[in-house]
């Protein structure tokens, strides 16, 4: 049965369609000891007992609270908390395989195979809950993280890890770009500050269960029974290093290399850099220009597609217009190369080979970056850059792991399927890159320069498939362990 386009936003997880923009996070990674106390506090935080910090869902706020409370579930989970094993072979194949047998598919290989993940996530028949708290304040995440360990005598669970991440001013995250500037736009639920965006509005049905989808004739199966799986959404959950030392060196090679070519005039007309704000050396802007190509933004979020040569064009492009742009006019990747970032996992109107999947994998990304800001003029250690590590707690949201993000890994970011003119190579930010094949190819008038030899800049270090329940299926979760 498809339901009508407006979901009870009541019954839906309050991360899923709206950011909540708070500055910190903390992950709690946990394992389900005494099951009888567990479905309480289930019960507890959906309507039982009001005194208890509740799941935060999805209606819009009279005023914005201090601190958010989400509920995630690993199929391992729903069998701790007493559902029917019947029941849980009725949710998607890969969701109950689980991430890492999908290692191979979705680029996590090499440095970044399972085998080399944190000890948290190389157990999973021990990973039943992510529980997820959001708040303004150190005083209020450590008070609602109390609040949710004390259960059942704090005998309830066993913490496999606690993972905490920090906003960054302005929003930027470790490769120093501005971030969640782009998120679909869903059909009766926008948020009311939308930004102009060219692209059409998302069937809710790319992120709850029970909907219509942008793919045609398509209706994702809602797991059974009905209550356990409607309105609820997937989230493909990934602890991701970002090696921002090399790829800061990377930026540097690569405007050399430019800077030493009779291309380097057209790839950056000569003197604009002086016109930047602030102006810069024009090894510097050069770099930047690597990275907004790279990405298919320069880091203050302004796409190179509306602003090739330049982060602050004039007339400046306000905050209202930074996703107010499309690609089918570069056909080229002139302006925005095709293999950038942006343009691989939302290729927008761009003609691509899979043309019916231009919008129909829309993905919610939430993330927080996790481990210190790097500083280029204070190394974290003279011999061994790396050390520190630095990354990204990223959830990445959609109604179906398979059709939405690893159909974004595996077609797109890895290999390039969506244009004959990139097959072959890896997202240079995200991709499985090696320095004996790494190949970002940047159009210059009818010829293009080819920046290769790079390494992997971001490793993946641990995650899970996990389930995002409605509230009504949070109570069922509750009532069955109860």
């Amino acid at each position: 049965m498809v339901r009508d386009e407006t979901p009870n936003l009541a019954d839906v997880q309050g991360n899923i369609l709206r950011g909540y923009r708070k500055h910190l996070v903390r992950h709690l990674v946990l394992t389900v000891l005494d099951r009888r106390a567990v479905g309480n506090w289930l019960l507890d935080v959906t309507g039982r007992d009001l005194t208890a910090h509740q799941v935060t869902n999805a209606e819009p706020w009279d005023e914005k609270p201090s601190t958010c409370l989400n509920v995630a579930v690993t199929p391992q989970g729903l069998a701790a908390l007493g559902i029917a094993r019947s029941a849980i072979e009725t949710f998607p194949t890969e969701f109950v395989a689980g991430m890492a047998s999908r290692a191979t598919k979705i680029g996590d290989v090499g440095e970044s195979a399972p085998e080399n993940w944190k000890p948290e996530w190389r157990s999973p028949e021990r990973l039943h809950l992510v529980v997820t708290v959001h708040a303004d304040t150190e005083v209020d995440r450590e008070a609602l993280s109390r609040e949710v360990l004390a259960v059942g005598g704090g005998q309830a669970f066993a913490v496999l890890a606690s993972l905490d991440g920090a906003g960054f001013p302005g929003g930027k995250v470790h490769f120093g770009y501005r971030d969640s500037i782009a998120q679909p736009r869903f059909i009766g639920a926008r948020e009311a500050l939308d930004r102009p965006d060219r692209q059409p509005l998302v069937e809710i049905g790319a992120a709850l269960l029970g909907y219509l989808t942008p793919i045609e004739d398509v209706i994702f199966d809602v797991p059974k029974p009905e209550v356990l799986g409607l309105n609820g959404s997937f989230n493909a959950f990934r602890v991701l290093e970002q090696r921002v030392v090399a790829f800061e060196e990377f930026l540097t090679d690569s405007a050399e290399t430019i800077l030493a070519s009779p291309l380097a005039d057209q790839v950056l007309p000569a003197g604009i850099e002086r016109t930047w704000d602030p102006p810069m050396s024009r090894l510097d802007a050069m770099r930047e220009l690597v990275a907004a190509k790279v990405l298919g933004r320069w880091r203050n979020g302004v796409s190179v597609q509306m602003s090739p040569h330049t982060p602050t064009p004039k007339p400046p492009v306000s905050e209202e217009q930074l996703n107010d742009f499309a690609y089918r006019e570069d056909t080229d990747g002139a302006r925005c190369p095709m293999g950038s970032h942006v343009r691989r996992c939302n290729p927008r109107d761009a003609r691509i080979v899979q043309r019916s999947t231009n919008h129909a994998r829309r993905i919610v990304r939430r993330g927080i970056p996790y481990g210190p800001i790097y500083d280029a003029a204070q190394p974290d250690l003279p011999d061994a850059p790396e050390r520190v590590e630095r990354g990204l707690l990223g959830s990445f949201i959609g109604a179906s792991l398979l059709v939405q993000f690893e159909s974004i890994l595996y077609d797109w970011m890895n290999l390039g399927l969506l244009d004959p003119r990139i097959t072959g190579t890896n997202d240079v930010l995200v991709g499985n890159n090696d320095p004996a094949f790494s190949c970002f190819a940047l159009p210059v008038g009818e010829t293009t320069i080819e920046l290769r030899g790079f390494s992997r800049f971001t490793v993946t270090r641990g995650g899970a498939y996990l389930f995002l329940p409605s509230l009504s299926a949070i109570k069922h979760l509750g009532q069955s362990a109860a």
